[in-house]
């Protein structure tokens, strides 16, 4: 699941980091502490401020990690574009189809077709059904579209239960 997936990818991240912050960098600032006169030491400033982004990072990552943990599956919708959501739509024009997967933000990938639900695409696809036509704006043009095939979390989290070995 999408859900999942990012989040154990943070973890990861954070894993890294929270490293980096009790060994790493401690170590970097002795170091540079060691070197001498603090006030003309550029490898204390770059460890210090080092430190401070990583410290900012953690906090970030712990919230995201929170948010994307409490994510309330009664409240997606089983039959309409959401969160998680896989959409198949062809263009009423040249009949040419496009599948985009409404994802966080952290995971956004415009070659796979992974999308925020606040991207314009995003946005015009949030509540509609399959079956729906929608009006995707594009610089070359406003470009109308059917959803042909919508599969949602639910669906996915359906198909993790049936098969949990993948």
């Amino acid at each position: 699941m999408v859900t999942n997936h990012l989040v154990e990818r943070l973890k990861a991240q954070l894993a890294l980091l929270e490293r980096e912050l009790r060994i790493d960098l401690p170590d970097r600032i002795r170091q540079a502490r060691e070197l001498g006169d603090l006030r003309e030491n550029g490898e204390f400033e770059v460890a210090k401020d080092r430190q401070g982004f990583v410290n900012a990072r953690v906090g970030q990552l712990q919230r995201r990690i929170a948010e994307l943990s409490s994510i309330d599956l009664s409240r997606v919708p089983k039959d309409r574009v959401a969160f998680g959501a896989t959409v198949h739509l062809e263009d009423e024009e040249t009949g040419e189809e496009r599948v985009y997967r409404l994802v966080a933000s952290e995971e956004v990938d415009t070659v796979k077709g992974w999308i925020s639900p606040g991207s314009p695409v995003g946005q015009a696809l949030i509540g509609r059904r399959e079956g729906d036509t929608v009006t995707i704006r594009t610089p070359g043009g406003d470009r109308r579209c059917e959803i042909a095939r919508l599969r949602t979390l639910h669906d996915e989290l359906e198909e993790e239960v049936e098969d949990p070995n993948g």
